[in-house]
């Protein structure tokens, strides 16, 4: 995560007793997607980006192997299904994650964190085009609106982005817009194919570890040696990032229900950028801070949804947002 998790679908009947109460999972979950940008970062110390992305979804991808083993999950069993996970892969794991892997040789992890909060902003525009029960508000479009002038105040417009590299911060923007594309095509084609959300998450981190694995030789030429601290951050990066994260996020999901448990994408940036200038050191100016929190603001809007007159509970979630597949995190 990491950047925003993709809401994943509220299982149907009483959830089961958990040992570990959900507000500690919960910043559990926070904690390990904030630290994933700095992961990141550490990673490309030591190897090529796409070395780091392919390792992070080596890592992940056995995380959910064995949890699946272990719950005895079946893999999907039709062509048409893997075909669009392999898509899915693609725009929620392979593209979204290397992006940011190359963004942070330029640009620093505080600065992904904040690019990958603006998450919800893409999937608000793009879900009014591609989604029919999604409607435009005011709350929803003032909170696009401003989000809009918190990435300017975290980019320093009125300075001429000086002193920003703008390649970099224009791929963490482009991973961040990755998702919800993701999200959308796995509504739009996933729902109601019969196989569990672990099911599908697995064999999605499966296919999207494939693709890296294919095209990492071409642009990369094997490392000199193994660093151990770059090491370390890669497989921490997958194993809890991408794998441990997604079964965390599963069972908040059945716990709390998926609009509680969607709110930990509004504690990532502060986490990642508490966790870049802490361990890394890295220079903050009072534009980044207080741009982000703008950001997050109009983020929360454009999220939001009105309450029925005199209604004293919220509404429910609409039908479509049970049938969503979870993205396996991080950055």
């Amino acid at each position: 995560m990491s950047a925003p998790p993709a809401p994943i679908p509220s299982p149907v009947g009483p959830a089961r007793p958990r040992a570990l109460d959900w507000r500690l999972r919960f910043a559990a979950l926070s904690l390990i997607w904030g630290f994933s940008f700095l992961l990141i970062k550490v990673g490309t110390h030591g190897y090529a980006p796409f070395q780091v992305t392919l390792g992070r979804l080596l890592s992940g991808t056995a995380v959910l192997a064995v949890a699946m083993a272990v719950k005895r999950e079946r893999l999907p069993r039709t062509a048409r299904t893997w075909g669009h996970l392999a898509v899915a892969a693609f725009f929620l794991n392979a593209l979204p994650f290397s992006l940011f892997a190359y963004a942070e040789l330029t640009i620093p992890s505080t600065l992904a964190g904040i690019c990958n909060a603006t998450s919800p902003l893409w999937g608000m525009v793009l879900s009014l085009v591609a989604l029919s029960e999604d409607r435009p508000t005011r709350r929803r479009v003032a909170g696009l609106g401003l989000g809009f002038v918190g990435v300017l105040t975290v980019l320093g417009a009125w300075q001429g982005f000086s002193g920003l590299d703008l390649t970099g911060t224009a791929m963490a923007l482009l991973a961040s817009l990755s998702y919800p594309v993701g999200w959308i095509y796995v509504r739009r084609t996933l729902a109601g194919s019969g196989s569990s959300t672990l099911a599908l998450t697995g064999s999605q981190l499966f296919l999207g570890t494939v693709q890296l694995a294919l095209v990492t030789p071409l642009f990369t030429s094997a490392p000199a040696g193994i660093p151990l601290l770059p090491t370390l951050s890669v497989v921490a990066l997958g194993a809890l990032g991408t794998g441990l994260a997604v079964l965390l996020q599963y069972g908040l999901v059945t716990e709390v229900g998926p609009t509680t448990a969607q709110m930990v994408t509004y504690f990532i940036p502060v986490i990642a950028t508490a966790a870049g200038v802490t361990v890394l050191g890295e220079q903050l100016s009072w534009n980044t801070p207080v741009g982000a929190l703008v950001v997050l603001a109009g983020a929360a809007l454009t999220q939001s949804r009105p309450r029925a007159a005199g209604a004293a509970v919220p509404l429910p979630e609409p039908a479509p947002v049970r049938r969503r597949l979870s993205r396996s995190s991080g950055a």
